[in-house]
């Protein structure tokens, strides 16, 4: 695995303080990959069938396609997974050329992932959904801190 660490953000360098929003994060990760975000729901893309997400990495610009869910928060979630591998740097570049066969539009480096995926126990996957949660507990934070819920809830 080959991690770049001019486009490999801690969470500190991202500069986010202990709660965000999901914008502050976006926007955050696209300052200091110099490139552009982009997060796209694909209603085709099934839960069912065990992908809810991924990240796709251009030469310009980095993907994030993530399934449709009713649930806002699930969605965010998905999404949250995916930019936890972008902040610790979960590039496949160095593993075997997968071939393009069934999946000839998208690009190798999608591939690889996206059959890697299938096997969710893995540390990387357990390790970027953790990041996801403390990411999501963070944005619930900032949530409540512009709200007057702890004011009146305590």
């Amino acid at each position: 695995m080959t991690i770049e660490m001019s486009t490999t953000p801690s969470l500190d360098e991202l500069a986010l303080g202990p709660a965000f929003t999901f914008d502050e994060l976006v926007d955050a990760l696209q300052r200091h990959r110099r490139r552009r975000l982009r997060i796209v729901e694909l209603t085709d893309l099934g839960i069912q069938e065990g992908l809810c997400a991924v990240w796709i990495m251009t030469d310009t610009e980095d993907l994030v396609l993530h399934a449709h869910s009713d649930s806002a928060l699930h969605r965010q979630q998905f999404v949250l997974h995916e930019l936890a591998h972008i902040i610790l740097g979960h590039n496949v570049e160095d593993e075997a050329e997968v071939p393009d066969i069934l999946l000839p539009d998208i690009p190798a480096e999608a591939r690889r992932r996206l059959l890697r995926r299938q096997d969710l126990d893995t540390a990387e996957e357990i390790v970027a959904e953790s990041l996801a949660d403390h990411l999501a507990a963070a944005i619930r934070g900032a949530t409540m801190q512009s709200s007057r819920y702890l004011e009146i809830f305590g």
